[in-house]
């Protein structure tokens, strides 16, 4: 599966989760929806930079043989 796909999955889900979390809380302010999806986004784009690292990784590698 690409990449963006994951992101866009990983995005999807906090983001859901906390709008699930936020409406079982009856809280006005949509704290638990924000922090889910600022932690969604947070969370693809380190995975998009540890999947960087080790395809910069793979292809030295592979220059180097």
């Amino acid at each position: 599966m690409g990449l963006s796909f994951q992101m866009f999955a990983v995005i999807g889900l906090g983001t859901f989760l906390g709008w699930y979390i936020q409406e079982q809380s009856n809280m006005k302010f949509p704290l638990w929806l924000l922090l889910f999806s600022f932690l969604s986004v947070v969370a693809s784009f380190y995975h998009l930079y540890i999947m960087m690292k080790k395809d910069e990784k793979n292809e030295e590698s592979n220059k180097n043989t």
